[in-house]
């Protein structure tokens, strides 16, 4: 099994706003990838961007700098 661990989350409305935030991480080559949204946090598509933790300022800024349409950022455990 798998060790968790904390990790950045971000959720999006729409399917179309996580495909866009891979694109601009991608293109920034900032760490992390799409995944299932975990049940503890809800999110309109059912998909969310998963990062380390210390990537999160980089994404925060990416999102305003790119005007992502992001649902939420949270830090959990996965």
């Amino acid at each position: 099994m798998r060790e968790r661990s904390e990790k950045c989350v971000i959720t999006f409305r729409t399917t179309a706003g996580a495909m866009a935030m891979e694109a601009a991480c991608r293109g920034a080559e900032l760490p992390g990838r799409l995944i299932p949204v975990p049940r503890s946090v809800t999110a309109g598509c059912g998909l969310c961007w998963a990062a380390p933790p210390a990537a999160r300022e980089a994404l925060e800024e990416l999102v305003m700098k790119k005007h992502l349409e992001v649902d939420g950022i949270y830090a959990i455990i996965l």
